[in-house]
């Protein structure tokens, strides 16, 4: 697929220098912690500036925790830490009203949820209903307490990690929960060049609390405007809608992508193509986010001996660019 109708303008960055400049330094920044995973870091961004959230699917101890507090600060985002247990109650996230005597009312007070990036660590070990208080606040940015609907700090941002489901004491998250993030990754292992930079060098936690903001809530306001702004043309388009259709008529698929998961899909290209500096989508864009989007979005066959991720890698085998 080409792109010969594109002016040069469309081709150059929708970001002026100054700005673009500020996006390289926090993603080197965050590049400089997490050590050996720039791929998955251009993701996160990429989920982030599209207005998505993000789940981190791994085994413990390979750096999910550090990537979520590394953006908090480098994106000078407020930041909140919920730890999911069987026992961690809805209230436990969203807040509760209590009684106040001497006011003779009742007064909210709000929970973690209230930040602009909430970190929800291992979130499958907590119980499906606990789980689902996160569903309103991730669609529509807002809670709703005792009627009374609570609107939630901007930008939000929720990054959630989750063990591998063979692991003891957890739980499957339900399919609408798993709709509502744009983007699933996971880091895997560090390669032996960067374990041993890792194990040579300043401890993470001491690390992270040297780190500078790059970019202000304003500066990001207008790079997520950008994104919005980018162009995907009618090819590009029809590119997505192949894949959609694809994924509908799969044989070892049961339920395929959904129109939100298309939306979804060209959001984190458009993103993906802002961070390239294009002001314009490629099929790479489309094809660097597919798995991430879509793969967790995909329901086997009962038939089927494929893992999600290797069902979305067969849809992008499968469907040509034209």
């Amino acid at each position: 697929m080409t792109t010969p109708h594109l002016s040069s303008v469309a081709a150059e960055s929708p970001l002026d220098p100054a700005l673009a400049g500020a996006l390289t330094r926090a993603q080197s920044q965050v590049n400089n912690v997490v050590l050996g995973k720039s791929p998955q870091v251009r993701l996160a961004f990429a989920c982030f500036l599209a207005g998505g959230h993000l789940l981190i699917e791994d085994l413990p101890g390979v750096g999910k925790t550090t990537l979520a507090h590394a953006l908090a600060a480098t994106l000078d985002l407020s930041f909140q830490r919920v730890q999911f247990t069987s026992d961690l109650l809805p209230s436990d996230i969203i807040g509760v009203s209590i009684y106040e005597r001497e006011r003779n009312q009742f007064t909210f007070h709000p929970g973690p949820l209230f930040a602009q990036l909430v970190l929800a660590d291992e979130i499958n070990r907590a119980t499906p209903k606990t789980q689902s208080a996160l569903l309103e606040a991730m669609q529509e940015q807002q809670v709703t307490v005792d009627g009374v609907t609570h609107a939630l700090p901007a930008p939000f941002f929720v990054v959630a990690t989750q063990n591998p489901l063979d692991l003891a004491g957890t739980y499957p998250l339900p399919d609408s929960q798993l709709d509502r993030f744009m983007l699933r990754i996971g880091l895997d292992y560090p390669d032996r060049d960067a374990e041993r930079a890792l194990l040579a060098a300043t401890d993470r936690r001491e690390l992270i609390s040297q780190l500078q903001p790059c970019l202000t809530t304003a500066q990001i306001d207008r790079i997520r405007a950008a994104v919005a702004g980018v162009l995907a043309s009618s090819a590009l388009i029809d590119y997505v809608q192949g894949l959609l259709a694809a994924s509908r008529t799969h044989a070892d698929i049961r339920v395929g992508l959904s129109p939100r998961a298309g939306l979804a899909l060209l959001s984190a290209a458009r993103a993906c193509a802002l961070l390239a500096g294009r002001g314009y989508c490629q099929p790479e864009d489309v094809q660097t986010v597919f798995i991430g989007t879509a793969a967790h979005r995909l329901i086997p066959s009962g038939s089927s001996n494929l893992t999600r991720d290797q069902l979305a890698a067969a849809l992008l085998a499968q469907v040509a660019v034209r």
